[in-house]
């Protein structure tokens, strides 16, 4: 029986005067994928900055499984197996697309300094598993070919996988996507939405995502929160949200 691998508790988010997420609380399932859409300048991102430690809430709680994450800061809260990607590509891209893989597992290689000036059968072995899980990762993702190209210098598509790929292979409990499918073409977005059902079946990895394309969102959530000016005002399947009169009128408008 699926589990509650993210609780949010009446999450407020203030800066001035202004109240930028306004009393959001939801649940996700460890074998869910969750969607959080609105509006723009509806709280979606300011959402996922908090649960992901790039905020502290002005009130509320956030829980990942059982731990308190609201106080934590992001580093702590990708070392409890929550990792996100960010709206515009966030990779070290002057690093080849291999390199960017290796570098993002230095935390759970947990070894010293030390250990790596003197290249101790230790740090070779974990060197060598570093590389194999990369190339692992670089197979799932089809990004083979490109393993030795400067990841700056991907198209952007493949960009978005490495990206993926990069959250992935630390090994989470739980992957936030914000905008996944921005700058995607047509192709791109069906691959992608393929690509989140894979990692949710084959990894076992609850997803959780903002997006304004509402063809993926629709086909690919068990459940979405949608939000206006910082306020949620609806929860449900994709079903019951398409025929919601307060989310038909906050994306059309009424007469």
């Amino acid at each position: 029986m699926a589990q509650t691998i993210l609780a949010v508790k009446d999450l407020c988010m203030r800066f001035g005067g202004l109240l930028a997420v306004d009393h959001v609380a939801f649940e996700v399932k460890s074998d869910q994928v969750f969607a959080i859409i609105g509006p723009n300048g509806a709280g979606k991102t300011t959402v996922f900055n908090c649960i992901g430690g790039f905020y502290k809430p002005t009130s509320g709680d956030i829980y990942l499984g059982e731990k308190a994450i609201h106080n934590m800061s992001s580093h702590k809260v990708a070392q409890l197996g929550l990792v996100r990607t960010f709206q515009n590509v966030r990779l070290f891209k002057n690093l080849t697309v291999l390199e960017n893989l290796l570098v993002a597992q230095h935390q759970r290689l947990n070894l010293s300094l030390m250990a790596g000036l003197l290249k101790t059968p230790a740090y070779r072995r974990a060197e060598e598993q570093a590389k194999a899980e990369a190339a692992w990762w670089l197979d799932y993702m089809d990004l083979r070919a490109y393993a030795n190209r400067e990841a700056g210098n991907l198209a952007y598509g493949h960009q978005r996988r490495l990206e993926i790929a990069r959250c992935m292979i630390t090994q989470p409990r739980l992957l936030l996507l914000d905008e996944p499918a921005a700058g995607l073409n047509p192709q791109e977005k069906r691959d992608l939405q393929q690509l989140i059902n894979q990692l949710r079946s084959e990894k076992g990895v609850a997803v959780l995502l903002i997006e304004h394309d509402m063809s993926l969102v629709m086909n690919i959530s068990d459940e979405i929160l949608v939000m206006e000016y910082g306020k949620p005002i609806a929860l449900g399947t994709p079903n019951q949200i398409q025929n919601d009169p307060r989310v038909i009128k906050a994306y059309l408008g009424e007469e």
